[in-house]
């Protein structure tokens, strides 16, 4: 199989061993790593407050989403990673500003840490034509 890394400074470089993307080029798959609330310009996080943080997120995933070649309205597969499932139901308000039906399949689970001490982190599969 054929792999190409995607990049974008529009979203926040990787800050490990992994890439922001990966295109798989026999099936026109992207393969969008975990994103969280870190602005591309200063590598920092953006927001204390859950609502802020998600918007981040979403603002990230569509750069590395566009940089792919595509959009968020592309994506089949979110898996969204928080650390209090207390924010359940503003996670589904703010995804609704980002999303239309069909939706894409989604997983949410709660974690009991993530990276920067975030409390978002979503990483997702999008197909292209």
């Amino acid at each position: 199989m054929s792999k190409q890394p995607v990049t974008t400074s529009d979203a926040p470089a990787a800050i490990g061993t992994y890439s922001q993307a990966i295109r798989s080029h026999a099936s026109q798959t992207i393969y969008l790593s975990g994103q969280i609330p870190l602005d591309p310009n200063t590598m920092q996080v953006v927001g204390e407050d859950f609502p802020s943080q998600s918007h981040q997120v979403f603002k990230n995933l569509s750069a590395v989403a566009a940089a792919a070649g595509g959009t968020l309205a592309d994506c089949v597969k979110l898996n969204i990673y928080l650390t209090n499932l207390d924010n359940f139901a503003t996670l589904n308000e703010i995804m609704a500003e980002y999303f239309d039906t069909p939706y894409p399949a989604r997983a949410a689970v709660q974690v009991s840490a993530l990276p920067k001490g975030v409390a978002i982190e979503i990483d997702g599969v999008m197909t292209l034509e």
